[in-house]
């Protein structure tokens, strides 16, 4: 077999692989497009300047705040989610973008965090929340001023992953991201990213995912939240 045959067939069997992945997660939980005026009733939000114009949301966190902004969708909990958006980095100010798959009910993480996907122009990052930087005990010790010994340095570094990427301004870019049992899937542009396994992302029941902006000018659209595994389907609502 000729390389060029070996990398149509590795092209092939990806192409397969994510296909049948999609179908798995064949119950809507929400979507919007932003075609409405503002945001709709099930959106909430965390110290977000955000808004939607022109058909986009336009991420923004707010000059001098201490956190960035967050905008969110609750939901009955689920374990295995698809998350997918459109994106657009519209100015060298967007320093990154990141969905959060959150338990508001789970005290056991900061901010009931299970795991965050995070894109910049040139990486994307995959973190179990849970087990590594924002669990109880380790999200104290970041914010400690003897800060992290060298063992648990060691052992974070097993719960995060990340991969180089090349994302354009100016241009719209489709980011699905999906959970299934231990996994987290990242796919760019329709082309696998890479596969997370950690135990963390496994948490059964994931009831909030956010979209959080740092900073600015980051740009959104046909925003989707979808369940895995069921065999019925769930009327989507603004």
């Amino acid at each position: 077999m000729s390389e060029e045959d070996r990398v149509w067939l590795k092209k092939w069997d990806a192409e397969k692989k994510l296909g049948k992945d999609a179908a798995y997660y064949d119950r809507l939980i929400f979507e919007d497009d932003f075609s409405g005026e503002g945001f709709g009733p099930k959106w909430g939000h965390y110290k977000s300047n955000s808004v939607v114009k022109d058909g986009v949301l336009v991420g923004i966190t707010g000059v001098g705040s201490d956190h960035a902004a967050v905008d969110n969708i609750k939901f009955e909990g689920e374990q295995d989610l698809e998350v997918s958006v459109k994106f657009k980095f519209v100015s060298a100010e967007a320093k990154r973008f990141d969905i959060w798959f959150d338990d508001k009910d789970f005290k056991g993480a900061h901010a009931g965090h299970v795991c965050q996907v995070s894109v910049s122009p040139t990486q994307v990052q995959v973190m179990d929340a849970k087990e590594g930087m924002f669990r109880n005990d380790l999200n104290a010790k970041r914010k400690a001023p003897e800060g992290f010994s060298a063992e648990e340095k060691k052992y974070l570094e097993t719960k995060v992953v990340r991969w180089p990427v090349k994302v354009t301004l100016n241009e719209w870019h489709t980011l699905v991201a999906r959970t299934k049992g231990d996994e987290v899937t990242v796919t760019l542009n329709g082309d696998e990213v890479g596969v997370f396994k950690s135990e963390g992302v496994a948490h059964e029941t994931k009831s909030l995912v956010s979209l959080t902006t740092n900073l600015v000018d980051v740009h959104y659209d046909d925003f989707s939240v979808k369940a895995g595994g069921g065999d019925g389907k769930v009327k989507s609502e603004k």
